[in-house]
């Protein structure tokens, strides 16, 4: 199919019906200098979605009906960016009608300090269909990961007597199995190495800060970071605290219970201060052992580099587990200050993107203290 203003000249063919439609849709958002906003195509094009809420809603219902959903919320997108259409989003009738994705929440956390009472509501709507959806597709890999990496990271070398986990330790002994004299082919086992579990199950094993950078460029990753804050905090081997920042450190720990709490506590857009907020984070841990910071920037840094540096430094030696990841998000390759990626690879804390189904595995290495999986694409320095 060929589409577009010059289509019939080119090919002979007019439009007609149902393709007439989608042209029209195509060229609202496309092709500028058409006659009537919001206009549907019929035997004539119109272009333009207009500055009225009636128009979009109309030009949203049309591309609902004549496109798939991955499309519907690429056009969206597009509409926003190019036509300045976000003002509409304030408008109740407007979300309603619009399909709801995590590059439309980063939208409305956006417009949220502006946001008048009567959209509040219907924006949370939104926000939490979205969280919901990721929610299902997220948690229970997420779960099943880090159960497994901290029931093998609560292995002990040197476990308390009732902690020893005697089947285990038995097997793993079987080669010092000595004879002993006199005693008709009796024998014992020295147990050169003992292997337990440590506490009980339910105690906190480790301790989890998700530092997050709030800047505008980072929505995508603010919102995917909400989500697996909350399902890391739902897991009682865990004490998960989450941290978001921009030139200001906000600890919105409390609010884990709900990640739409937490994503409404945010405030995208602003400046960067990464050294303030690691001092922050450094100043909250008390077992550097059992701890993994997880810092998610565009390490775009307008604090203080050399002291942002010296911070992960000194916690990387304190023995925490330092993440670095440049975006939390399937938008592909991100933006990023090259100098300090390499900086942070320098220290031992490569910097890289990771995909929100990544994630799990990322902190199941984190947890286990092994390698982190870097897709070897988007490693850097």
């Amino acid at each position: 199919m060929v589409l577009g203003a010059d289509s019939a000249q080119s090919t002979g063919c007019t439009l007609t019906g149902r393709d007439a439609a989608m042209d029209g849709a195509l060229a609202a958002l496309y092709e500028s200098g058409g006659r009537q906003p919001g206009g549907r195509g019929g035997g004539g094009r119109s272009a333009g979605l207009g500055a009225s809420a009636p128009s979009v809603a109309r030009w949203l219902g049309d591309i609902r009906t004549y496109f798939p959903s991955s499309v519907v919320q690429v056009m969206q997108r597009d509409a926003i960016d190019r036509l300045g259409l976000s003002a509409l989003l304030l408008e109740p009738e407007m979300l309603e009608a619009v399909e709801a994705d995590v590059h439309l929440v980063g939208t409305l956390l956006s417009l949220n300090k502006v946001m008048p009472e009567t959209t509040k509501e219907t924006a949370r709507a939104v926000v939490r269909k979205v969280v919901e959806k990721l929610e299902s597709r997220l948690t229970t890999r997420t779960r099943a990961a880090l159960t497994g990496a901290l029931d093998r990271s609560a292995k002990v070398s040197r476990p308390r007597h009732h902690d020893i986990d005697w089947n285990r330790t038995i097997r793993a002994n079987l080669k010092n199995y000595l004879t002993l004299p006199g005693e008709d082919g009796a024998g014992t086992i020295v147990p050169e190495r003992l292997i337990g579990h440590g506490r009980a199950a339910q105690s906190v094993k480790k301790d989890v800060i998700l530092c997050i950078d709030q800047s505008g460029s980072m929505a995508a990753s603010v919102v995917y970071a909400s989500v697996f804050g909350a399902v890391l905090a739902s897991m009682r081997a865990l004490r998960t605290r989450l941290v978001v920042f921009d030139t200001a450190v906000v600890d919105l720990t409390d609010q884990l219970d709900d990640p739409v709490d937490v994503l409404f506590g945010t405030q995208l857009g602003g400046g960067t201060d990464i050294n303030r907020a690691l001092a922050y984070c450094q100043s909250r841990i008390t077992r550097p052992a059992d701890t993994v910071v997880v810092l998610i920037s565009d390490l775009y840094e307008g604090g203080i580099r050399n002291e942002m540096l010296k911070r992960v430094a000194a916690m990387k030696a304190s023995g925490v587990q330092f993440v670095t990841l440049l975006a939390l998000s399937d938008e592909g390759a991100p933006a990023y200050d090259r100098d300090h990626a390499t900086a942070l690879s320098a220290l031992g804390a490569p910097a890289f993107a990771c995909t929100p189904d990544l994630f799990p595995e990322v902190m199941a290495a984190a947890i286990e203290k092994r390698p982190l999986p870097v897709p070897d694409r988007e490693a850097h320095g």
